[in-house]
């Protein structure tokens, strides 16, 4: 049997064995489903059976093994779209290329137990020769990929540290110019907004330094002590409000709202819960937070009407970077960097805790968040 035709008829067994070296990847696997570790396994591996079986002149192998051959319309192939995915969900460029490397192993190995003895010799053959190719691309990628890391947490440095002084300043300028009585009401509203304006570039910058520790596999770090989610959600609807005053929101509180958290994380969680669903709902409802305190943990929820999330974007609502298109007729700026859902996610996740997304024209949009007591 050849390998293309293996392929296209052991399909779901060499899925089975992606699904289970795509798990090993640790933190980042572990917030993944199935169907995110799959992803567009099934769609590479049909065109790699395809390419396979479909003939080629001198001039296209030349090509091909020169990487010159034409490259797919939109730069939309199944690979394509997997990268850029796998890049959003945290992968690092060494963990993508293990992908392909366990993937063409996978195939190799499966294929050569199906076959008879004739062509055990030439399926090893072909195995050793993949493997120290895929490790030279390994080894050459991997060193790429430590520079570029390397710029990169020296220019998130550089950014952290040199803003903060400006906006310091800039925010101390706002505080003096909104002071009641000192200046007249034009004044103060011109104060109000340098003051608006300092606190989302900070929060831009955090966003980003909490962006670099987590694509570094730190994670976020936090720090439980006693507090009461009861004032976290008063002090994220006040810190919304100034940022959004023209929305309408509301608080329910049941039960017991005390234990240990990290304050501090959790209400960055409700802020971003909050902002999102104020940048994204229907600006004549109300942002509904609910929190109830349960016998074994607590439930947060931030729900908004309007427009449902789109099916197909629910997979990927929580990976960095990710921006939800403006809804006809919104005419209010984005302030954030497409990261609120994943930080708020990585502050859940390092509490122990879960967080989920429904959407429908009738309930309208729910963000869950299920933390645990313990």
């Amino acid at each position: 049997m050849n390998i293309a035709k293996f392929i296209n008829q052991n399909m779901e067994l060499i899925l089975i064995e992606w699904d289970a070296f795509a798990a090993t990847f640790g933190t980042v696997a572990d917030k993944m489903s199935t169907q995110e570790l799959r992803d567009h396994a099934k769609q590479i591996l049909q065109f790699v059976a395809e390419d396979i079986q479909t003939a080629e002149t001198p001039e296209q192998k030349e090509a091909k093994s020169q990487d010159l051959s034409s490259p797919p319309a939109n730069d939309e192939s199944a690979s394509s779209i997997h990268g850029r995915l796998r890049y959003a969900s945290g992968f690092t460029l060494r963990q993508l290329i293990a992908e392909y490397r366990a993937l063409r192993a996978s195939v190799l190995k499966l294929w050569q137990q199906s076959c008879s003895n004739v062509w055990v010799e030439n399926a090893q053959d072909m195995m050793r020769f993949n493997e120290a190719i895929d490790q030279s691309l390994a080894e050459a990628a991997i060193a790429y990929s430590d520079k570029v890391n390397e710029t990169r947490d020296i220019f998130l440095a550089i950014l952290g540290h040199d803003l903060r002084s400006p906006l310091a300043v800039t925010a101390l300028a706002g505080t003096y110019l909104s002071r009641a009585g000192a200046f007249d009401n034009q004044i103060q509203q011109i104060g109000f907004r340098v003051k608006r304006s300092a606190a989302t570039m900070n929060a831009m910058v955090n966003d980003l330094l909490i962006l670099a520790r987590t694509q570094l596999g730190d994670g976020i770090p936090i720090e439980r002590l006693e507090c009461d989610l009861n004032d976290i959600g008063r002090w994220a609807i006040e810190d919304s409000t100034a940022v959004h005053p023209k929305s309408l929101f509301e608080l329910n509180t049941k039960g017991e709202l005390k234990g240990a958290f990290d304050q501090q994380r959790l209400q960055q969680v409700l802020i971003n819960l909050i902002n999102n669903a104020a940048q994204y709902g229907a600006p004549d409802r109300p942002i509904i937070v609910d929190i109830v305190g349960e016998k074994d943990r607590i439930l947060l929820q931030v729900c908004n009407e309007g427009p449902p999330i789109p099916e197909e974007l629910l997979p990927t609502l929580f990976s960095s970077l990710v921006q939800l298109p403006e809804q006809d007729g919104n005419d209010r700026p984005r302030s954030s960097l497409g990261l609120g859902l994943f930080i708020a996610k990585e502050i859940v996740v390092a509490h122990g805790g879960d967080i989920n997304v429904r959407s429908d024209q009738d309930a309208g949009t729910v963000f869950s968040v299920y933390l645990p007591r313990k």
